[in-house]
């Protein structure tokens, strides 16, 4: 019995540790990025640029197809706002913790991270976890502000759906951290994972809806393209906050999400663990 109980005292012990070792890395990814000041302005001021001009763009296009893909314009403004506001948070066109990891695997430096007292996978997550919140709130807010001044927009007064919002955020992060470990993980094989980084990058633009709303998509491509994981990054988020999922519809939505995240995050899991048992670096 006394046993036992050390045992369970111990893995409470353990798990209690874990969390806070991944809590840790989480902070440290978050004052990474905060220490870039200069970066994160010129960045709000580029998404603020983009912005406008995307939202012109829509502007002239919903005049002329008034209810496209089932948005009215303040809608597609608000669209185009949010793209501006979660591209960075869920690292549609790359430039998170891949590119390290990527060089990493190639001078063969992982094999430092193999011997930390924590899993691959799950020290990666919780810097992204912490990069991700960063650009939330320093380069989300300020382009959404803005684009509310200059525009109207169909921003929700029901603090459900900004918390439904969140949670469909946090959502697209994990499925964009999940595609994104697997582009890592081919590094292993092709040495440069460059190639690989480049096309999931582009289809990140694409089938994610940054560049249009997955929804005005016409026919079979547009089934298909909602259908992929990277809608669940920013197309899902984007219409949880305009109210097109509410009731039994979110929580299917949520469950799309959840499911395109745990099926990667698995896949992530077994890729990881043929590539660790033969750990290959360039040159040697």
């Amino acid at each position: 019995m006394n046993a036992d109980r050390l045992k369970a005292g111990q893995s409470y012990t353990d798990r209690l540790n874990a969390v806070r070792l991944y809590a840790a890395v989480a902070t440290g990814g978050f004052r990474r990025y905060a220490t870039y000041r200069i970066a994160t302005v010129a960045g709000v001021f580029t998404n603020s640029v983009f912005g406008v001009i995307l939202a012109y763009t829509y502007i002239a296009l919903w005049d002329q197809r008034p209810g496209l893909g089932g948005y009215d314009q303040a809608e597609a403004l608000t669209y185009v706002w949010l793209g501006q506001a979660l591209h960075m948070v869920v690292a549609a066109m790359g430039g998170g913790f891949e590119d390290e990891l990527i060089e990493r695997i190639r001078t063969g430096d992982v094999a430092i991270d193999l011997y930390r007292p924590a899993d691959l996978q799950g020290w990666w997550l919780a810097g992204d976890a912490g990069r991700a919140a960063f650009h939330l709130l320093g380069r989300g807010v300020l382009p959404m502000l803005f684009g509310a001044l200059l525009f109207t927009l169909a921003i929700p007064t029901n603090p459900l759906t900004w918390l439904a919002f969140l949670v469909a955020v946090a959502l697209g992060v994990l499925v964009s951290f999940a595609i994104r470990f697997l582009v890592a993980l081919s590094a292993f094989w092709l040495m440069d994972g460059a190639g690989v980084a480049q096309i999931a990058w582009l289809a990140g633009i694409f089938f994610s809806g940054m560049l249009l709303p997955l929804n005005v998509f016409p026919g079979t491509l547009g089934e298909i393209a909602r259908a992929l994981p990277w809608s669940a990054t920013l197309q899902v988020p984007a219409d949880v906050f305009l109210g097109k999922h509410t009731g039994a519809d979110l929580w299917a939505t949520y469950g799309f999400q959840a499911a395109w995240a745990a099926g990667l995050l698995a896949a992530g899991r077994l890729v990881q663990s043929f590539a660790t048992r033969r750990v290959v670096v360039q040159g040697g």
